[in-house]
Parts: structure tokens; C-alpha cells; sequence
């Protein structure tokens, strides 16, 4: 299974915490699904700030694009997608593939 880079933005005022976001028991759950099923293999901030990264594995950006399109952050703008670009794994593969549901 190939895998994608994939980085997101919050668009959302920095004066709540993330889980005070509105939605926000939605999209975490919506997340929680995509890892349980080995879409997304890690995910998180970037240096504390607005952007996310999400390393997916995927058959190609249209599968990522189709499913992010229904997380409930995509959907209220509270998150946008800035880039998804195919990723090869070079070290570490012994660690991604010990991922509980990772599909290789």
C-alpha cells in the first residue's frame, strides 16, 4: 500500500483548546476510525501550531481526498487540506508495520 504525506491547517481561533472546538467529538471520532482501520498510520501538530501532518496509506490522493472530504472538520471548514503528496519509506519500516490494523 502506498503511502501519502498529507498536511492540513486549522482554521480555527486559537482562543479554545482543541477539544473545545465545536465538533469536535465528531471528528475525533472520524479519526479514531481512520486509524482503527489503517488509513491513517500516524498523525499530529506540527511544531505546536496551526498545521497537521497525517501520513496515510492509500491505493492514491483521490481515496484521501474522497475521505477527508467527510470529516466533520472538512465539512464546517475548521480544517483544510493544503497538500498531499506520495511518500516512500525508507528507515523505519519495522515500526510501521508493528501499527495495530496498518494495511501494507
Amino acid at each position: 500500500m502506498p503511502y501519502y504525506a498529507v498536511t492540513r491547517t486549522q482554521t480555527w481561533a486559537r482562543t479554545r483548546g482543541l477539544e473545545e472546538q465545536p465538533l469536535w467529538d465528531e471528528h475525533a471520532a472520524f479519526m479514531d476510525n481512520l486509524v482503527e482501520e489503517g488509513t491513517i498510520v500516524v498523525a499530529g501538530p506540527l511544531d505546536g501550531g496551526p498545521k497537521v501532518l497525517l501520513i496515510f496509506a492509500a491505493e492514491s490522493e483521490d481515496e484521501i481526498e474522497t475521505r477527508l472530504a467527510q470529516d466533520p472538520w472538512t465539512r464546517s471548514g475548521q480544517l483544510t487540506t493544503d497538500s498531499i503528496v506520495p511518500w516512500e519509506l525508507r528507515l523505519g519500516r519495522d515500526v510501521f508495520s508493528r501499527t495495530a490494523g496498518a494495511k501494507h
